[in-house]
């Protein structure tokens, strides 16, 4: 099922090229229209947070563990590419509901171009997050390439979720409220400026339930601690991965005509 979904659109990414190229221009020009400094602020943004926390945990928390800053780093860097792409994503049907309600288009394209909006503001940052990783005397190996599995399960889990809350935004306008809730309970819940290794061997295994924290740890593992994870912790990455890809596409393609509907 989930290969043929890929298949579906690998197939009409390149039939509306156009259209999906055009998007992608819009969500950009939309995101940064009157701003002076323009997309710098794709690098800014997660500098300057995490400028912030590295001021409140460091200094006034007493956090002088080794590479603390790469550490806070990872996790705001994940978290900022998650919170950025399923939020917008989420409004992705009915900011275009004009142009569903006169042009017959798969449904499924508008929310893609918004994830691969959200995709390239987190390369940016990701050079930077590099740069971060040099001077924090970070050993770079040839083991920093499966860093790119992370990423690609992260793609895949974005565009699920946010297939399902732009389902759910059309019918119940309030998800965007409960959302905006539930991702500041999330970024607590991801141990983001926090080590989980004091907490009981039960509770860490609980924070595995949370798929933002297993890739986040992922990175810390490969570029902190220079260790790959087991082949069981990929399957997990995966698991989660392929199963809100799996539930996204189920809702879209019983609820496709209906969106229309209650646009």
């Amino acid at each position: 099922m989930i290969s043929k979904v890929l298949e579906k659109w690998i197939f009409t990414i390149k039939k509306y090229s156009f259209l999906f190229s055009e998007l992608v221009k819009r969500d950009f020009k939309q995101k940064y229209k009157r701003t002076a400094l323009g997309m710098l602020w794709s690098i800014l943004s997660p500098l300057l947070t995490l400028l912030i926390m590295k001021i409140v945990f460091t200094e006034f928390f007493g956090r002088t563990q080794p590479h603390y800053t790469t550490y806070l780093f990872s996790g705001n860097l994940v978290m900022a590419f998650y919170r950025e792409a399923t939020r917008n994503g989420m409004s992705s049907l009915l900011n275009n509901s004009k142009i569903i309600q006169k042009i017959n288009v798969p449904k499924y394209l508008f929310l893609l171009s918004k994830n691969v909006s959200a995709l390239v503001n987190f390369m940016l940052t990701l050079v930077v997050y590099y740069l971060f990783c040099m001077l924090d005397k970070i050993t770079f190996g040839p083991h920093m390439v499966l860093l790119l599995y992370p990423i690609i399960c992260l793609v895949v889990m974005n565009v699920g979720i946010g297939m399902i809350l732009s389902a759910l935004f059309v019918f119940f306008r309030d998800i965007q409220y409960l959302y905006d809730v539930f991702l500041t309970l999330l970024t607590y819940l991801s141990a983001i400026f926090y080590r989980v290794d004091s907490f009981s061997v039960r509770t860490q295994q609980l924070f595995m339930l949370n798929p933002v924290y297993v890739m986040i740890k992922y990175f810390r593992s490969i570029v902190i601690d220079g260790v790959i994870p087991s082949p069981q912790y990929h399957l997990l990455m995966a698991f989660y991965a392929l199963f809100y890809l799996a539930i996204g596409s189920a809702i879209y393609k019983k609820y496709n005509k209906e969106f229309v509907y209650y646009m």
